[in-house]
């Protein structure tokens, strides 16, 4: 269905790209595979028309095509769901999901009746219970996720490139993707599936592809391949899983939460979060579990004073009682919040990786009154080597480099403050297998040096690999605390499901 020969493509004289060659059968799903940094991402951006500057040729159906813009990919059948939400904030769902396709009356107005139904009809099928006319920015990162699945549901496209569909929705919002995935093979489309998420791969795909440092490495089949070989594919080596070990430590509170309740930003009446009541001990890691909408996010957001006016209730942190006003007073206390979207509440993206890092550490690097370049750089390039950041130099822009080295600028932001309390909102979504490893080990070495952290994940097993504790939120309330030895994922999801009435 679709072949790439020989796609080369270069970025400010870094190669993203060298040579690649792979192809896409119809009626398949095949994985794409490979670090961050591989160029997975940018493979796809050509083959979908949103970059038009690169070597090579592209086959569709054995003609060569060469595509200008996303219009000209999806007017030959190809679409694409990004990783990065590609989502207009201030206009509803409905409006999203038809910008530039667009449904006219026959005087030439919008059919915004015919639009809604069908968007309503699309969310249906993806089973998101929020109605059309919603603004996209009241949408939390997951819900977006399924309106830009939506997106590219709409057209009939043949090949469907999907970049990470399910970084940020839960089990149930994956398994509905994952029915219409077997409905598209049945029709036979060409499905080009990218996750690190291997145990994914092996439920829905049939064939993969390997990119590692820009260059196509292998292609097969899945039958017969085991995890382990799939990574030692990707990163050409052995990967050993990170794991915390359990030591019985008893660990002096840091954080106490009492009480704490938020109230809903539309539904007054209603809290968001419930009476929530715990600690975090110093040098522990506690991780908490919870399906959309639980109120995670909620929660680490009141804790870093986001929502001073709907919270209520009583923190300590070091034995002193704070009343986190704001991020600044959250911040000069020895909080720090790694957020869950590092695109959009993370980074400057137009800015470079030593800007990035300083940001919250201008008062250290200053020097009568100006920043000193020289402070800046040696800060940036501490955080660089000590995370292993893989950049060309600390000028590179922050929005050229992969997901798994933004994220770990993020991390050296918040490190630079040198926080007490350390918090982390889904720190590993959408980078590969080896990177995750990096930032769990970077977890580990934190907590051991004695700082509180607390892990908001989706992914019941990195929370059971990484936590000394676990709290489970449901619908705003605290419904389980139990040691990670005690822990299962089936305790855990028992606790994060709503109870029927």
């Amino acid at each position: 269905m679709l072949v790439a020969e020989n796609i080369t493509k270069r970025f400010s004289g870094v190669t993203a790209l060298d040579t690649v060659c792979l192809e896409f059968l119809a009626g398949n799903v095949t994985a794409v595979i490979g670090e961050n940094g591989a160029g997975k991402s940018t493979l796809m951006k050509i083959l979908s028309g949103v970059y038009d500057d690169y070597e090579g040729q592209i086959r569709f159906k054995g003609e060569p095509v060469r595509f200008n813009s996303i219009r000209d990919a999806q007017a030959c059948g190809i679409a694409i769901i990004h990783q990065e939400l590609n989502l207009i904030p201030y206009l509803s769902i409905t409006e999203n999901i038809f910008l530039g396709r667009e449904i006219t009356t026959r005087w030439g107005t919008l059919d915004k009746k015919a639009m809604r139904q069908t968007s309503q009809k699309l969310l249906d099928k993806l089973k998101l219970d929020i109605s059309p006319d919603t603004l996209v920015a009241e949408l939390k990162v997951g819900q977006q996720q399924v309106v830009e699945i939506a997106k590219a549901l709409l057209v009939e496209s043949e090949v469907i490139i999907m970049d990470e569909p399910t970084s940020a929705i839960s089990e149930s919002e994956v398994a509905v993707l994952f029915d219409i995935i077997t409905d598209l093979r049945r029709e036979n489309k060409a499905i080009v599936y990218i996750s690190h998420k291997l145990d994914e791969l092996f439920t829905i795909a049939d064939r993969y592809v390997v990119l590692r440092d820009g260059k196509s490495i292998e292609s097969g089949s899945m039958q017969g391949i085991d995890h382990d070989t799939l990574i030692r594919k990707m990163v050409g080596r052995d990967i050993t899983s990170i794991r915390r070990q359990a030591n019985g430590r008893v660990h002096d509170t840091l954080l106490s939460v009492k009480n704490l309740c938020l109230k809903h930003p539309i539904r007054v009446q209603d809290n968001q979060l419930k009476n929530l009541s715990f600690t975090v001990g110093r040098g522990e890691i506690v991780g908490i579990f919870g399906l959309m909408g639980a109120g995670r996010t909620e929660l680490l957001e009141t804790l870093f004073g986001l929502h001073p006016k709907r919270s209520s209730g009583t923190v300590s942190l070091d034995g002193q009682y704070v009343q986190f006003r704001s991020p600044i007073h959250s911040i000069t206390s020895g909080m720090a919040l790694v957020p869950e979207d590092r695109k959009k509440d993370g980074l400057v993206l137009g800015m470079d990786v030593q800007t990035n890092i300083s940001l919250t550490a201008l008062e250290n690097i200053e020097q009568t009154g100006f920043l000193s370049q020289k402070k800046e750089t040696t800060l940036a390039k501490k955080y660089i080597a000590d995370l292993r950041i893989k950049t060309p130099s600390e000028k590179q822009t922050a929005r050229n480099l992969s997901g798994g080295n933004q994220q770990k600028i993020v991390l050296s932001k918040w490190l630079a403050t040198n926080p007490k309390l350390l918090m982390l909102d889904e720190p590993t979504r959408g980078i590969d297998v080896n990177a995750k490893n990096e930032i769990y080990k970077l977890i580990l070495q934190l907590a051991d040096a004695g700082m509180g952290i607390i892990v908001v994940s989706s992914e019941l097993p990195e929370i059971l690999a990484i936590s000394d504790r676990i709290l489970v939120l449901c619908e705003g309330n605290l419904t389980a605390e139990m040691a990670v030895q005690d822990a299962s994922e089936d305790s855990i999801l028992k606790a994060a499901i709503p109870k029927t009435s």
